[in-house]
């Protein structure tokens, strides 16, 4: 029952903010169980160094398909440079994100319309310029999977003074929600994990060893962890799982 229960084998994949931080472990993730996946950032450069690097590893492939998404023409763009090279799309990571911190008093419109368009708008948006090639090829039997990330941040009132982080990450947990329920009938599942803290350039301000004190299981998260929850939920072994919002953070939530 269990062989190649959590294997990828065959499956396209596209994760946005594919070259580093958490997209960058869910990309080696996907890859080594197996799957095609198409990353992209806004620097091509990064883009094609992390796919020469896993496209090394021997295992599944790895393809750069750079893009600025916080434009909107541009999620079109990338959409139709995907639909030119595969008939369909088997998993889509909404992965990509950005914050903005700054004191309330000081706190700017483009700091929130920055993070409202990267965060919210364009996973929508791309998400639903995807549909035909998600569509494609899912069936009852093997649906296609959409996981949104968002963050602990959506629930958490730690806000370290990212007034727009906080809320977009609330909406996407809710988006996801939205989304799981319209698409399943289309043969789609749609799942949210929020992860705590892991090691990215986001966090790297940080202080890793004072966060950790704060953090129930002792440590920060680790690659392993949130590719192994994503492998599970786009493999065999999570296609009973829907409309899921999934924390990934040690604990952080009952402290």
């Amino acid at each position: 029952m269990v062989e190649n229960l959590f294997r990828l084998d065959g499956k396209v994949a596209l994760v946005t903010g594919g070259s580093r931080g958490i997209g960058l472990m869910i990309t080696q993730g996907l890859i080594e169980s197996g799957a095609k996946v198409y990353i992209t950032s806004r620097s091509a450069e990064a883009c094609e160094k992390v796919a020469e690097g896993m496209n090394a590893l021997g295992q599944g492939e790895c393809v750069a398909l750079p893009g600025d998404l916080s434009v909107v023409e541009n999620v079109y763009a990338l959409s139709k440079a995907l639909s030119d090279l595969e008939p369909h799309l088997d998993i889509l990571i909404n992965n990509a994100g950005t914050s903005w911190g700054a004191p309330i008093e000081q706190f700017p419109e483009k700091g929130w319309d920055k993070v409202m368009d990267l965060n919210v708008k364009s996973p929508f948006f791309l998400t639903q310029a995807l549909l035909p090639m998600l569509k494609n090829g899912a069936s009852k039997e093997d649906p296609s999977r959409i996981i949104m990330i968002s963050s602990v941040a959506a629930v958490s009132s730690e806000s370290i003074t990212a007034y727009s982080y906080g809320p977009s990450k609330a909406a996407i947990a809710q988006l996801g929600k939205m989304l799981a329920r319209d698409l399943v009938k289309d043969h789609i599942l749609v799942n949210t994990i929020a992860p705590g803290l892991f090691e990215s350039k986001m966090t790297a301000y940080m202080d890793y060893d004072a966060e950790v004190k704060n953090i129930p299981v002792g440590r920060i998260g680790r690659p392993e962890d949130i590719a192994g929850l994503v492998i599970y939920l786009c493999s065999k072994a999570g296609s009973y799982m829907l409309g899921n919002y999934i924390p990934v953070d040690g604990g952080h939530l009952i402290r």
